[in-house]
């Protein structure tokens, strides 16, 4: 489904742990990492398709997860053209993207890349909150500093309120 200025509906998700730490992905079989992200599908709202893609992606489903925020506004972004399928019709010259900020909720172990026949990812890992938009590729990175601009207070906020580990007791000697 391509709209009538070539650009394909598509979501992005960001899922976050309560350090505010982030999961970056490795795209399989490439040396290449990104957030998990797929097309919306016709007759699919944008919140249905991240679900299906988080399932069909990293394995995760409604249980393992909270939503914490979407965008506001569609964002874009275009392929290179080496990247351009010019043979198809319509022809796709890039994607708008819905992006959903979620938290881990479950175990990192619920994560598994393996759920489809043909996975997006064979590994991942956490990271710091900023680290992907300096990484991620070069077409990609005016969309991901958008959108963790625009999470960026709900994850500081979350990590505010996520109770810190309390430090042992000062060693008190005993008495005599």
């Amino acid at each position: 489904m391509i709209d009538d200025d070539g650009y394909r509906p598509n979501v992005g998700i960001v899922i976050c742990n309560r350090q505010g730490q982030v999961m970056w992905a490795r795209r399989f079989g490439q040396h290449s990492w990104q957030f998990p992200q797929g097309g919306i599908n016709s007759g699919e709202t944008a919140e249905q398709a991240m679900y299906r893609e988080l399932f069909e992606e990293v394995g995760l489903s409604r249980k393992d997860v909270r939503i914490l925020a979407s965008t506001r506004n569609w964002l874009r972004y275009k392929l290179p053209k080496r990247l351009v399928r010019w043979d198809t019709k319509p022809v796709c010259i890039g994607q708008k993207q819905k992006w959903f900020l979620l938290q881990l909720v479950s175990s990192d172990a619920e994560i598994n890349m393996q759920t489809s026949s043909t996975p997006e990812f064979d590994g991942w890992r956490w990271v710091s909150y900023w680290y992907p938009v300096r990484q991620v590729v070069s077409f990609k990175r005016d969309v991901y500093r958008r959108v963790m601009k625009e999470f960026a207070g709900v994850v500081m906020a979350l990590q505010e309120s996520t109770p810190k580990p309390q430090s042992a007791p000062a060693y008190r000697r005993k008495r005599g």
